[in-house]
Formats: structure tokens, C-alpha cells, sequence
């Protein structure tokens, strides 16, 4: 599961909270009449991309001895989808040279910014589209997954981003994190109910004024809802550790078969949701499973470290590749590998060993984001 390091909880609170809401607004009669006149859709990941962003914001503060194994593998991130499309690598001013000297310069972009951490998934702009093809960003003022961690750079960099894009800055009264999203680009989302209706980020919102405004903003129809699970992982369980579109009415789902596990009854409860739920367009979804390697290789990440994350489900969708973990069980991973090959025939399937991010609690899916090609 998604987690982030003992030590960064222990760091975080103390240090800058940030300028995002760490309080929910709450969507007033008029407000959720206003939002419901949307003329936004947020495209499937699938589908083509202009760009793939990376955060090159490892530090020691947060890492400590992982600091330059977590700069390898987003190095190794970032060179991987490069050979398939551009990439626009955040870093610091100070790290420029560093930053290209692990992820290349070919199809690279780098932008010198200021930055707290790694995860771009969640603290980039979530980009959605109009009628007429323009772009925009939408910003859920990111607040350190409930003021858990220090994020005052990092709550600014959506608006950088929507302006490097020149995509029109959408600014929710939402607080949330694009790894709580997922959408088949069709009208249908898969959200857990842990991330969003959280009194660490929505206090005063409803389930229903949720739900009304990820639909406004993201052009959906239909969300289902996962339950999720407060507490036990920094990000309250995002939904692309538990379920994700392959297409329209196709769906990938993590099922942990450790019974000592906290995961173990969460997915068989997500997964009796999924098997049962329809999408917008009232087709009853096809849902695949992967489970999490049982025997991953031993190394210093993962030696007597809860917050590990070792699942296959956090991948990245680009053009014409899937970039996808792997973990040094070779059972697992080759049954991992042929899923994904078999779920996405037209994509190559590219496993890399992101151990250092994995040992945050994160994945290759969470440290990666994407501007749709319009």
C-alpha cells in the first residue's frame, strides 16, 4: 500500500504547512449549480500526451540515506518515458546539474523550481480538456496529504504547471491529490472515500458536495466509491494503489493475499464493489486482479521497513509503453508483466526496479504526471 516513511510523518508536521487549505470549503446551493455547468473532461491516461512531468525533489531532510538511490530511480523514470515522449523534470536551481546528470537530456525539458519532495502525481495540476480542444489544470490546493507533511513549495507547483501549459488555471475548493483520481476519460471515476471525505482535508463537506464537485471539474458522470482506509498510510489510501481503468468497463484491482495484511480485507472489499458496480454508460465493469509480490528481493529499502509499497498496480500509461514496477520475485513479476501485456497488446510493458521509491511508500505512478495531447 501507499505509505510514506515513518520518519517524514514525524518531520512534517512541524515543518511549514503551506499555503494550500488544510480546510475544505464546503460547495454552497449556488456554487454546486454553478460547478455542474462544466465544459471540462479529464482524459484517460491512455490516451495520447503532449508531456510527462517528474519532481526531481528528493532531499535529505525527507530521504535521509535514501536521498541519492530515490535521484537514481527518478532519473531511470524519466530517461524510460523519455524514449516515448518529452518530459519536463522540476528541480531545484542548486540540483540542475544533477537532475541531468541522472535522467539525460534527450526529450528532456527542465524547469528550476522550488519543491518540497517527489510526488508530482499529487501535487502537479490534474489536466482536463474542453469541446474545442484547450486545455486546463486543475489545482486541488494539495495540503500535504492533511498537513502531514511540509509543503509549502510544493502546494504551488499545479499553478506553475498550468502556466508552463498555458492551460487555463482551474482553482477547486477541493483539497485533494491527483493519486486520489481515477477515470476511464468517458464519464465514469473510481475514487476511495478515505482520501476525499476526510476531516484532514473536507471537513465541512459532504459526501454528496464531494461528489458534485469532482464531477464539475473532472467531467464525470458516475463515481464509484471505494471505502478506502484512514490512518494507516500517509495518503489515507489513493486509489491508484487499489483500482485502475485499463478502458471504458475494463478494470485493474489489487488484491493482497497477505492475511496479516490490513489490505487483505480492504481489496476483497473494493473488489466485491468493483464486480458489482456499472460505469456511467451502465456497462457492468470486467475487473482483472494483481496481487503483491509474496517474496521481494531483500535490500536496505525494504529490511525492517513497514512502509514498503510493493505493488504492481501503481504504473504509468504513456505513449506507447507501460512503465511498471518490478521486485525481484520472479513469480510475481512475470505474472504482473503478462497481465499488463495482455491488458494493454498495443503498449511494450517496461518493469524497472524503483526500490528507493518504493521505500517512501510510493510508486512509479505517484512520482510521474502527465498533460494530455490536445
Amino acid at each position: 500500500m501507499s505509505t510514506r516513511r515513518t520518519f517524514i510523518k514525524q518531520l512534517s508536521v512541524v515543518a511549514g504547512l503551506g499555503v494550500a487549505a488544510s480546510v475544505g470549503f464546503g460547495l454552497t446551493p449556488l456554487r454546486v449549480q454553478a460547478a455542474t455547468q462544466t465544459r471540462w473532461r479529464m482524459p484517460d491516461e491512455g490516451e495520447r500526451h503532449a508531456q510527462a512531468f517528474i519532481a526531481f525533489g528528493a532531499q535529505d531532510a525527507i530521504w535521509e540515506d535514501f536521498t541519492a538511490d530515490v535521484q537514481a530511480a527518478l532519473g531511470l523514470i524519466a530517461r524510460t518515458i523519455a524514449r516515448h515522449e518529452p518530459v519536463t523534470v522540476f528541480c531545484r536551481q542548486n540540483e540542475r546539474d544533477l537532475a541531468e546528470e541522472h535522467c539525460g537530456t534527450h526529450n528532456m525539458t527542465f524547469v528550476t523550481t522550488t519543491l518540497d519532495d517527489i510526488w508530482m502525481r499529487d501535487i502537479g495540476a490534474n489536466f482536463v480538456i474542453d469541446e474545442q480542444g484547450e486545455p486546463g489544470a486543475v489545482d486541488f490546493n494539495f495540503n500535504g496529504w492533511g498537513n502531514k507533511q511540509r509543503h509549502a513549495e510544493d502546494a504551488k507547483l499545479a499553478a506553475r504547471v498550468a502556466d508552463g501549459a498555458d492551460a487555463h488555471y482551474l482553482r477547486s475548493e477541493l483539497v485533494g491529490e491527483g493519486g486520489a483520481i481515477e477515470v476511464d476519460g468517458h464519464g465514469t471515476g473510481i475514487m476511495t472515500e478515505s482520501s476525499w471525505i476526510n476531516s484532514n482535508r473536507n471537513p465541512d463537506w459532504s459526501k454528496a458536495d464531494v461528489e458534485e464537485e469532482l464531477k464539475a471539474r473532472l467531467g464525470l458522470r458516475k463515481i464509484i466509491w471505494l471505502p478506502g482506509i484512514k490512518g494507516k498510510d500517509i495518503t489515507d489510501a489513493h486509489v491508484d494503489f487499489y483500482a485502475r481503468f485499463i478502458k471504458p468497463g475494463v478494470v485493474i484491482a489489487n488484491l493482497d493475499n497477505d492475511p496479516d495484511s490490513y489490505d487483505y480485507k480492504v481489496t476483497r472489499a473494493h473488489l466485491a464493489i468493483l464486480e458489482n458496480a456499472t460505469d456511467a454508460d451502465g456497462r457492468k465493469l470486467q475487473v482483472h486482479t494483481v496481487s503483491p509480490p509474496i517474496n521481494p528481493r531483500k535490500s536496505k529499502f525494504n529490511r525492517n521497513n513497514p512502509d514498503f509499497a510493493a505493488g504492481y498496480i501503481n504504473y504509468f500509461v504513456i505513449n506507447g509503453a507501460v512503465i511498471a514496477p518490478e521486485f525481484g520475485d520472479e513469480a510475481a513479476d512475470t505474472k504482473a508483466f503478462d497481465l499488463l501485456s495482455e491488458l494493454y497488446p498495443d503498449r511494450e510493458v517496461v518493469q524497472l526496479n524503483i526500490d528507493a521509491i518504493s521505500a517512501g511508500g510510493g510508486g512509479i505512478h505517484c512520482v510521474t504526471s502527465h498533460q494530455p495531447l490536445v
